[in-house]
């Protein structure tokens, strides 16, 4: 499926379908999966019904599938190159600066 071509509305759709996939492939109740997340019942029931949610409840259900990891593949920990290190003298990047090139390009957030 490709994601990109989707509206938000259908990209959390997806999401909380995969993760109701996810829990009944396990063989998994609401109510075990809300326990084992230490969450209430009613939030994953509100999550797979794709209302409002926050990102924590989402963490939550996934330490609860016992695959938080999975946000490690998602999004790994780019790191600081070594140039960039010398670059800002040991000092870690706190702020981005854009691109004069840039300013044409509009983001898809």
């Amino acid at each position: 499926m490709e994601l990109n071509m989707l509206t938000d509305e259908q990209v959390l759709y997806e999401l909380t379908q995969r993760v109701k996939r996810k829990r009944l492939n396990l063989n998994m109740t609401q109510e075990t999966l809300a326990n084992r997340a230490g969450v209430h019942t009613q939030t994953v029931k509100n999550f797979e019904a794709g209302k409002s949610t926050t990102m924590l409840t989402f963490i939550q259900l996934l330490r609860g599938f016992g695959e938080l990891n999975a946000l490690e593949s998602f999004l790994p920990d780019p790191g600081i190159s070594p140039i960039e290190l010398l670059k800002l003298k040991g000092k870690e990047r706190e702020r981005a600066s854009g691109n004069s090139s840039d300013d044409t390009k509009t983001s898809s957030w």
